[in-house]
C-alpha cells in the first residue's frame, strides 16, 4: 500500500512529496529493524539484517527512494512467503489437532457394570471380550470425552474417531491408523484387542471398553507433543548469522571497491540492494519446518525443530533392551513335558491359573494358550503368591505355577529346564504331580538387525546397549543384532553416566520405559518408542517414534540429515544467486531498482528449493522381504 501511494504522488507530479514520503517510511522500517538487530547484539548473536538496514539507508541518502521502497516490500514479501511456506510445512503436524474427538457415545449403565459383565475371566481375557453386539437406538448417551471413565462401554460409529484409547468387545473392527502411525492400510482388530485413540473407525460400529481417561490416553498424549513441535523454534532459523560476517564483510567491501573504481556512491547502494539477505534467513526455518512435516506424516513426532540439526550429526546410537531392541513381550518358544500329560493340556491348564496372577509373564502364557483356541477353565479357589508364583483349583484339582523353589512345595520332583541365554522358565505342578515347564523368551524385533545396518550406513559409527539385565543375555541379544559395544546390569543412574562418557558425539539414545527417562533427558538426542512406552518417557524425550517400530529411530535420523542438506544447499542458492548480483551489480549492470526487483526471484528460489524437505528423499530400500516381513510384525503388535 505504501508503494503504490508513492506510485500514485508520482504520477499525479508530487515527486519531492513523493520521496520525502518513502524516505521517511523507508527509514522507519530500518530503524524498527535496527531495534530487533540490537536486541540480538545484546545477546550476542551477531546478525545479517545490518545488511538490510544499510541498503534501505544508503539507498535513501542516494535519492533512490523507489529502490527502497522495493526493498522494504522485498522483506514484507519474503515474510509472506516465509509463513506461506511454514504454514504448508506444519500442516501435517497441525492435522493431529483438528481431528481431536470431543464428544463419546456411552452405554446408559454402561460403567462399571458393563465392565464386569464383559470381563468374563479374572483379567478380561478373550472369552469375556467375545460378548459383543452394537447397541440399540437410546441405550447410549452423548457424553464429553473428558467425562468418560475406565470401564465405561462406548459405541464407536462407522466413520468416526476412537476418542480414547481401549479394548474391542465386538467381535472384529477394520481401523484407520495412519495418522497415527502412517500405515497407509487399514488394520483389523479382533476381540480383546487394544484400539488406540485417534484412530479410525471402519464401515462397521464397534463396541469398546475404556481402559484410560482422555488425559492419558494416545492420541492426548500425541496431540500435546505435535503442540510443542508446532509452537517450538529452531536454533538454525538463524542458521545464515554462521555466514554473517564473512558475507557482511564481502558486502560492503565490493560495494566500497565499486564506489572508489566508479566516483558515485550510488554504485555502493546498488551493491548493497542486492546484498539483503531476506533469502538466507528465509532458507533455513523453512526446510526445518518442513523437516518436522515430513517426521510427522512417517509417525515421529520431533518436540522441538532443532532437534533435527542434532539428528543429522548423530555419531554414536544407545539402545535400552527390552521393549526397545526385543518387543518387551515375552513369548513361548518350547513346552518341556515331564510326564504323559500332553502340551496342549499343560498349557490350557497354566493358562487357567494365569488368569489369577498379576505378574507380567501371566498374560504371555494366556495369549499363548489363547493362540492355539485353549479354552481356560474357572477355579473354585486361587490365591497368588507375589514373586513366587500362583496356586488355583479346578474340580478339585490343584494347579501350581511358578517358579521351581515354589512348585515344588505342592509338586516334589520338580527338574530345572536347562536354558540359553535371553530364556527363562515356568514350572507346572498339577494334582501334587510336577508336570513340565514353560519356556519363554522376548524375542528380537523383527526389524533390529536392518535398522542398525541403516545407522550404520547414515554414519553412525557406534551402536551401544545400555540395560539392566544379566551380562550373558545382553551379550546374547547384542551379538544378534550386531551391537559394537555392551553395557550390563544398569541402573538408571549408571545409564546416564554411560551416555555422559560416551566419546563420539552427539549421542542418541533410544527407550521406552520409566527407567530409561533420565538417559533419555541427559542424551543429545532422546527418542521414546512412544506407542509401548511409559509417559515419563515420551516427556523426557526429544523425539517419540508413535508405532512400535525401531526402524523409526534411522528414520528420524535420515530425515534430520536430508533436512539439514536442504537447508544449507538453499542458504547457498541464496549466497551464491546473492555474490553473482553483487559483483554485476559492483559493475553498473544492476540499477538499484532492478536489483532490488531481482531480490524477489532469489527469495523464490531459496524457497523452493527449502520446501525439498517436505518430501522423503531418496534412500535405499530394505532388502526384499525384510521390510514386508517387519511392517507385517509391527502391524499385527501395535499396542496390543
Amino acid at each position: 500500500m505504501a508503494l503504490l501511494a508513492v506510485a500514485v504522488l508520482v504520477t499525479s507530479g508530487q515527486p519531492v512529496i513523493a520521496r520525502f514520503a518513502a524516505s521517511g517510511y523507508a527509514l522507519a522500517v530500518a530503524a524498527y529493524l535496527s531495534l530487533g538487530m540490537l536486541r540480538r547484539l545484546r545477546q550476542g548473536h551477531w546478525g545479517i539484517d545490518i545488511l538490510a538496514v544499510t541498503a534501505i539507508v544508503s539507498t535513501v541518502l542516494v535519492g533512490e527512494f523507489i529502490a527502497s521502497m522495493i526493498i522494504v516490500l522485498m522483506m514484507a514479501g519474503g515474510t509472506a512467503l516465509e509463513d506461506y511456506a511454514a504454514g504448508r510445512a506444519k500442516s501435517e503436524l497441525s492435522a493431529l489437532l483438528a481431528r481431536v474427538p470431543q464428544t463419546a457415545h456411552r452405554e446408559r449403565n454402561g460403567g462399571g457394570n458393563g465392565a464386569h459383565k464383559n470381563a468374563g475371566a479374572p483379567n478380561g481375557g478373550a472369552n469375556g471380550a467375545a460378548s459383543n453386539g452394537v447397541v440399540e437406538n437410546g441405550a447410549h448417551e452423548d457424553v464429553a470425552a473428558t467425562d468418560v471413565r475406565v470401564g465405561d462401554i462406548l459405541l464407536v460409529k462407522p466413520g468416526e474417531v476412537v476418542p480414547l484409547d481401549g479394548v474391542l468387545l465386538s467381535d472384529a473392527g477394520t481401523f484407520d491408523e495412519s495418522s497415527l502411525t502412517g500405515e497407509s492400510l487399514p488394520v483389523e482388530r479382533t476381540a480383546g484387542e487394544g484400539i488406540m485413540s485417534g484412530s479410525v473407525n471402519g464401515e462397521a460400529a464397534v463396541r469398546m471398553r475404556v481402559t484410560a481417561v482422555m488425559a492419558d490416553s494416545q492420541y492426548s498424549r500425541i496431540v500435546e507433543l505435535v503442540k510443542e513441535a508446532s509452537e517450538s523454534r529452531a536454533p538454525m532459523v538463524r542458521l545464515a548469522d554462521r555466514y554473517a560476517i564473512p558475507f557482511t564483510a564481502f558486502a560492503y567491501a565490493l560495494g566500497a571497491i565499486a564506489w572508489i573504481v566508479s566516483g558515485s556512491p550510488t554504485r555502493f547502494a546498488e551493491v548493497l540492494v542486492v546484498a539483503t539477505p531476506c533469502p538466507l534467513l528465509i532458507a533455513a526455518p523453512v526446510a526445518f519446518l518442513g523437516g518436522m512435516s515430513q517426521a510427522a506424516k512417517a509417525g515421529i513426532i520431533v518436540k522441538y525443530a532443532g532437534v533435527l540439526e542434532q539428528l543429522g550429526k548423530v555419531r554414536t546410537a544407545a539402545f535400552d533392551k527390552t521393549g526397545t531392541l526385543t518387543y518387551g513381550r515375552p513369548s513361548l518358544v518350547a513346552i518341556v513335558t515331564a510326564d504323559s500329560m500332553g502340551q496342549d493340556e499343560l498349557l490350557r491348564l497354566a493358562g487357567s491359573a494365569e488368569q489369577y496372577s498379576s505378574h507380567v509373564l501371566a498374560a504371555s502364557v494366556m495369549e499363548a494358550a489363547t493362540s492355539r483356541d485353549l479354552r481356560f477353565e474357572t477355579a473354585s479357589e486361587a490365591l497368588e503368591h507375589a514373586t513366587h508364583g500362583v496356586r488355583a483349583v479346578f474340580d478339585g484339582r490343584e494347579v501350581v505355577v511358578g517358579k521351581p523353589a515354589f512348585v515344588a512345595e505342592y509338586a516334589p520332583g520338580v527338574v530345572e529346564t536347562e536354558l540359553v541365554s535371553g530364556q527363562l522358565a515356568i514350572y507346572v505342578g498339577v494334582g501334587g504331580v510336577y508336570v513340565g515347564a514353560l519356556v519363554m523368551s522376548d524375542p528380537l524385533r523383527a526389524e533390529a538387525r536392518r535398522t542398525l545396518a541403516e545407522l550404520t550406513a547414515l554414519g553412525v559409527t557406534e551402536t551401544v546397549m545400555l540395560t539392566g539385565d544379566a551380562l550373558a543375555t545382553a551379550q546374547h541379544i547384542a551379538a544378534e543384532v550386531g551391537l559394537t559395544d555392551v553395557r550390563a546390569e544398569c541402573l538408571p543412574p549408571d545409564k546416564v553416566e554411560a551416555v555422559k562418557s560416551l566419546p563420539l558425539r552427539p549421542v542418541m539414545m533410544v527407550g521406552d520405559g520409566v527407567n530409561d527417562a533420565p538417559v533419555l533427558a541427559v542424551a543429545d538426542v532422546g527418542i521414546a518408542m512412544g506407542a509401548r512406552g511409559s509417559t515419563a518417557a515420551g516427556e523426557s524425550a526429544d523425539v517419540v517414534i508413535i508405532l512400535d517400530d525401531l526402524s523409526k529411530a534411522a528414520h528420524a535420523v535420515r530425515i534430520g540429515q536430508r533436512t539439514v542438506r536442504v537447508a544449507m544447499q538453499s542458504i547457498w542458492i541464496g549466497i551464491v544467486l546473492s555474490v553473482g548480483l553483487m559483483v554485476a551489480a559492483a559493475a553498473g549492470f544492476v540499477p538499484a531498482i532492478a536489483g532490488a526487483l531481482s531480490q524477489e526471484l532469489v527469495d523464490l528460489a531459496t524457497i523452493l528449493n527449502a520446501l525439498r524437505a517436505l518430501s522423503p528423499g531418496r534412500h535405499p530400500a530394505p532388502p526384499t522381504g525384510q521390510a514386508d516381513a517387519s511392517t507385517s510384525a509391527i502391524t499385527r503388535t501395535v499396542l496390543r
